[in-house]
């Protein structure tokens, strides 16, 4: 939030040095309204660091003193209200106070640029496929807002100049300290923020609608570099668009129109209505959606599927394997880490730990990393199976071994991320995430992310630092996958999710008929995973539109792969499906006589996985003609 110099100086009512409430030391100006002026202070609270904030000063001017204790206590009752808000788009408030005339609202200081100073740098006009996604991470904000309890609240004045991106490339809208609350009673009218005339409150429509006509209208600025004739009530100037700006698309257009119409009722209704429409641009030239018309293969007799070879264990194999270099890894309840010839199906080793395995191996140089419910994860010799280093956690591990940056990434029941330095096994640092970690983290360039079993989704630095969290309502048991600049994962609150991987904006989420412990997988823009409702999903990812789904006899709890075109996941009903991963047809299926929860491991056209039958399967991935 960067000062900017104003002509009317000699409206300012603080100097630079003015101290208020004995602890915010004004250092500029960055705004000057007609009503308020907006200053960057220092909070003199915090003597060792230069912790900033941002004061915002309404001006009380009205003579009747009845009237100015009234404009008071409105302000501190919505100070209140505001503070309670949570969300990455908007900033914390911090305080508030009144003296004399002047009420003062403290908020979060964003460093960053407005989208008002983006669009003057650049060639004029802001490309297409960014505007629909800020569109879209503004709609969330929005949508936020609109269903806030106990009162809705709207912005009433979203334009680019008021909406931040900030150093993390998040989007921030910085105005809502001045939002009105929403109240479908046309008596609270006067209910207004500070010194708003009576003429303004009469024809100022206090609705959930006007945050969508300005929403759609920073969309037509930001695209055109133009700001619209403000006397003009109508969408004849946007229905144009496409004749000076041909790059925009029709569809695009169409969703600016609608938001802008004169008639409110004519608008999108809500914020997710509108949001939708965002992500149907988004999709509109993917038409996969559009449950494909092919013939369906008739699916192979289930006693013409048998296994290249059987491996067995003392007990039930709940994880999934890893293959590397000729060798299958998997690990048991009966407590073993087990490494078999993946062309005979011959035992080169087992390795002991005390506890059971649910988690998946991982394989780097002659390393094996498996994490054991004995609060362990263990690293033994590929060859030799002979323990190397081991790093104890204070709780089970169930999550499995990430790697990645020469360091081992894994979660623990004792509610914490880790960090451990590949070589050698000293940690480097832990995440405390108050509820017990089951998901495998992810890994990218710059960020690792998990979720937990208290439905919190966590973005991490390489510091061990919280860039971002999101919540859903219940456990994200789920591990993520990135892909598009979208994180995606799965909660048992019905949904499957997509996050902007940078921000932790809600992109979309998909609505499923039961929660999901499964973990996505993502091939050629679209995501399939399994669910409790028994049904494996396939959705675009460019549009959160449904593609097929297929129903099997029980939970689906373990996660699909696909391999070519082909889509393999296991089911409690334990049968192992091979399905054509366009359509969703059955080809084959091959039947354990019990529940499959471990996820498929592909290498050399052949499927391994494992089953609670304490069997471990090799099966041809494709039929032999």
């Amino acid at each position: 939030m960067n000062p900017t110099k104003n002509q009317n100086s000699k409206n300012l009512s603080l100097k630079k040095g003015t101290r208020l409430s004995d602890r915010y030391l004004i250092q500029s100006t960055i705004s000057i309204s007609p009503t308020s002026t907006v200053y960057q202070a220092r909070d003199l609270h915090f003597p060792s660091v230069q912790k900033m904030v941002v004061v915002k000063e309404f001006r009380n001017p009205s003579p009747d003193p009845q009237l100015r204790q009234a404009n008071v206590e409105t302000f501190e009752r919505k100070a209140n209200l505001l503070a309670t808000l949570s969300h990455p788009g908007l900033p914390g408030i911090l305080d508030y106070f009144t003296q004399k005339r002047h009420s003062f609202l403290v908020m979060e200081y964003i460093q960053g640029t407005t989208l008002a100073a983006i669009l003057e740098e650049s060639s004029g006009s802001i490309p297409q496929a960014q505007v629909t996604r800020w569109s879209i991470a503004l709609c969330e904000v929005l949508e936020y807002l609109h269903s806030h309890q106990p009162e809705a609240i709207t912005i009433q004045d979203l334009n680019p100049a008021h909406i931040m991106l900030d150093v993390h490339n998040n989007l921030i809208i910085v105005n809502f300290g001045i939002a009105r609350i929403f109240k479908v009673n046309p008596d609270t009218r006067s209910d207004h923020l500070l010194s708003t005339s009576a003429a303004e409150l009469l024809t100022y429509e206090e609705t959930i609608a006007e945050d969508i006509y300005t929403l759609g209208e920073s969309m037509y600025i930001l695209l055109t570099g133009e700001n619209l004739d403000s006397e003009n009530g109508d969408s004849s100037s946007q229905d144009v668009i496409r004749l000076s700006h041909p790059e925009v698309s029709v569809e695009l257009e169409s969703v600016i129109v609608k938001a802008m119409q004169a008639d409110p009722f004519q608008r999108f209704q809500s914020a997710e209505e509108m949001k939708i429409a965002l992500l149907e641009v988004i999709g509109r030239s993917d038409s996969r959606h559009l449950s494909p018309q092919v013939d369906q293969v008739n699916p192979a007799a289930d006693e013409t599927i048998q296994p290249r070879w059987t491996f067995s264990c003392a007990d039930e194999i709940r994880g999934s394997a890893c293959y590397a270099n000729g060798v299958v890894y998997f690990g048991s309840y009966d407590q073993h880490l087990y490494a078999v010839n993946a062309e005979s199906g011959n035992l080169i080793w087992k390795y002991q730990t005390d506890g059971g395995i649910v988690s998946r191996p991982a394989v780097l140089d002659d390393s094996v990393y498996i994490g054991s419910e004995d609060n362990r994860l263990h690293v033994v010799s590929a060859r030799s199976g002979s323990l190397l280093w081991t790093y104890y956690t204070k709780g089970p591990v169930r999550s499995s071994p990430f790697l990645a940056h020469g360091h081992v990434f894994i979660g623990s029941d004792d509610f914490n991320v880790h960090a451990i330095n590949i070589n050698g096994g000293r940690g480097i640092w832990q995440i405390d995430t108050i509820a017990e970690i089951r998901s495998t983290p992810f890994v990218t360039q710059d960020e690792v992310y998990a979720g937990n079993e208290s439905g919190e989704f966590y973005c991490i630095d390489f510091r061990g630092g919280i860039k971002w969290r999101y919540k859903s309502k219940r456990a994200i048991t789920s591990s993520a996958v990135v892909a598009d600049g979208m994180v995606m994962f799965c909660s048992l609150d019905k949904h499957i999710y997509a996050l902007d991987a940078k921000s932790g904006y809600l992109i979309w989420r998909f609505k499923m008929d039961k929660g999901s412990i499964s973990s996505p997988c993502v091939a050629d823009g679209l995501a399939y995973t399994g669910s409790i409702d028994g049904n494996i999903y396939c959705i675009n990812i460019n549009n959160a539109k449904e593609v097929w789904r297929f129903q099997t006899e029980h939970q689906v709890t373990g996660s699909p792969i696909v391999l070519g075109d082909g889509l393999y996941c296991g089911s409690v009903d334990g049968n192992l499906y091979c399905l054509d991963n366009q359509t969703g047809h059955l080809r084959w299926k091959f039947k354990t006589d019990k529940p499959i929860t471990a996820t498929p491991v592909a290498e050399n056209d052949m499927i391994f996985i494992g089953s609670t039958n304490n069997q471990f399967y090799a099966i041809a991935a494709t039929l032999s003609s």
